[in-house]
């Protein structure tokens, strides 16, 4: 089990919590609420070890888009980079509906 945590810049508050996702083989959830510093902080809790360089590369593109204020915390059960982002966009597309 591994733990990574990532800082992000942000230019936007976020008004409420989102969960998407279920930890389960293969996938992974994601649990989205404010953040009072006007920053991204990311928790990452994944059962693979040594992959902290691919899921900065995975994050570092979602917050290229996402500006929002946020305290994201991700549990992993062995998700691939492309359901990382999936999830990550569902998160983002909850909070504009």
């Amino acid at each position: 089990m591994e733990k990574i945590e990532l800082d992000y810049g942000a230019r936007q508050s976020v008004s409420r919590r989102v969960h998407v996702g279920v930890v389960g083989s293969g996938d992974l959830e994601i649990l989205l609420e404010p953040s009072m510093d006007m920053r991204a902080h990311v928790l990452i809790n994944t059962s693979v070890d040594g992959f902290r360089l691919v899921w900065k590369s995975v994050l570092d593109r979602f917050f290229e888009r996402f500006q929002g204020a946020a305290s994201i915390e991700i549990n992993d059960f062995g998700a691939t980079p492309g359901t990382v982002m999936l999830r990550l966009e569902q998160a983002a597309e909850a909070l504009r509906e």
